[in-house]
């Protein structure tokens, strides 16, 4: 062989063993990969949905096992910068099945919302569409006490086309009622199935202000009958003593039919649900209002710790104390019967109280079917061992925590509950609460005297009215009912 060949083929083994030499030294000294540790934020949402979320077990990114390792944890919240879309992606068929959990950035936001407190003119009202322009026009349903709204004179069944001199329509209506801070409206007149302006308006500027629910309480004689009516706009614990104070008030005087009127009632407090309820009912504690069912973890843990009974909800003979008041003693009404109105806008606490009652007294309920929200949820922060909050993560979150049944056991009614009188109200003629004409009351009255009543449909659809939106829609979480956090207060896992 020759010299020059014996040159080439050790030069190719050298190359060769250099190669190999040099990939073997870039595996062996390759750094491991790193994965930061996902911001308090993100770890917060997860952890929070992990432990307390109702359909945790429906979330494979919550309960996948592979997210027990921290990396692979780390590895997936690392992918959302937005904390907003990493908790919406958490939930379970969000907007379809979970409509109702929701997170925020500032806590101080769910503390207003529980206590009824907003920025408001102090007025409720739903938007139609009439004819085939676009054009809109609303109308009151009901004012706030002690409003902006009282003060400008307006009233229930007030109905009003334009803001700032500019048509309603169903392009501009969320711009001109919902963004901004003071207005005027202009009214009109419905005459003959048309919509009229008319020459009148207010000017109103919105306020911070706590709503009261107890819209409206009274008792009036009917067929010689002492009927006592209240309208409850939602299930807010500071009212539970006044609220008490009203039932107290139709005891004393007697009252042969009650009227509950939950038709813009779209929920609140688990607690004074059942405060409610056994005012209504009975204060006797041995009888089952409601079972609550978490998710699995959660509920074995509760029981663990509490026993069995502790997921059970029963009537109670007090309010209990408060910082600011003592414990009082329920005054209950011991009814055997009970008028409920309802409407698509009765949700939550509402048909809690309904679903609650049903076993054990006769519920006459009218008005249309309900919303069918049969779940709770509950107040969520970044807490540490010692219950304190981490002043590093202002962010809260609201979610559904926790479904309630019956004492026969129902729940799950998706569909509403549906109404044993079947009545509308009519938009075009919205009589006073109270008024014994006022379409649904006098459904009520109608069967009180023991009068057929027939279904009664909403007349307003002879104009060609579509509903467009209503204020519930933005009034926020206004659909929800919610329990203390200390019912099932633990520390987050980290």
């Amino acid at each position: 062989m020759k010299t020059g060949n014996y040159r080439n083929i050790i030069s190719l083994i050298l190359f060769s063993t250099l190669i190999f030499t040099s990939c073997k030294k870039s595996t062996v000294q390759a750094p491991p990969k790193v994965i930061p540790d996902a911001s308090v934020v993100n770890k917060f949402i997860w952890n929070g949905l992990n432990n307390y979320y109702l359909w945790t077990i429906q979330v494979p990114n919550l309960s996948d096992p592979k997210y027990t390792v921290k990396d692979t944890l780390n590895q997936m919240l690392n992918k959302f910068t937005d904390p907003q879309a990493l908790f919406t992606s958490l939930l379970y068929q969000y907007n379809t099945i979970d409509k109702w959990s929701f997170l925020v950035d500032n806590s101080q936001t769910i503390t207003n919302w529980i206590s009824g407190t907003s920025k408001t003119m102090g007025y409720d009202f739903m938007l139609a569409q009439y004819g085939s322009s676009g054009y809109v026009f609303g109308f009151v349903r009901y004012i706030y006490k002690g409003s902006p709204a009282e003060a400008a004179g307006m009233k229930r069944g007030d109905i009003f086309t334009t803001v700032n001199n500019q048509q309603l329509t169903t392009t501009n209506y969320e711009t001109l009622l919902f963004s901004t801070d003071s207005y005027t409206l202009g009214f009109a007149n419905i005459i003959n199935k048309t919509v009229i302006p008319n020459t009148r308006t207010v000017t109103m500027t919105d306020v911070v202000m706590q709503e009261d629910p107890i819209n409206k309480d009274t008792i009036f004689v009917y067929d010689n009958k002492k009927i006592g009516y209240l309208v409850y706009n939602g299930f807010n614990s500071d009212y539970d003593i006044p609220l008490n104070n009203v039932i107290q008030s139709f005891k004393d005087a007697n009252i042969d039919e009650m009227v509950l009127d939950l038709r813009y009632n779209g929920g609140g407090s688990v607690q004074s649900s059942i405060y409610l309820s056994s005012m209504l009912y009975s204060t006797d504690a041995t009888k089952l209002f409601a079972h609550a069912q978490y998710n699995n973890n959660l509920q074995a843990y509760l029981v663990e710790q509490n026993g069995a009974g502790y997921l059970n909800s029963y009537f109670v003979p007090t309010i209990d104390a408060t910082a600011t008041t003592a414990s009082t003693p329920i005054s209950t009404l011991n009814l055997q019967k009970i008028y409920i109105i309802v409407s698509d806008n009765t949700a939550s606490a509402s048909e809690l109280l309904i679903n609650g009652l049903r076993p054990y007294l006769n519920v006459k309920v009218v008005g249309i079917n309900t919303v069918g929200k049969y779940v709770g949820s509950t107040t969520i922060q970044d807490w540490d061992s010692n219950g304190n909050v981490n002043t590093n993560d202002p962010y809260a979150m609201q979610p559904i925590v926790v479904k309630y049944s019956n004492s026969l056991g129902v729940t799950d009614f998706v569909n509403g509950l549906t109404p044993d009188i079947v009545a509308q109200e009519d938009i075009t003629n919205l009589l006073p609460f109270g008024d014994p004409n006022e379409t649904l009351l006098a459904a009520v009255l109608a069967d009180i005297k023991g009068m057929p009543v027939t279904s009664m449909t909403l007349k307003s659809a002879q104009m060609g009215l579509k509903k467009v939106a209503d204020s519930h829609q933005f009034k926020p979480y206004a659909n929800d009912m919610y329990i203390n956090p200390q019912k099932i207060n633990r520390s987050l896992k980290k």
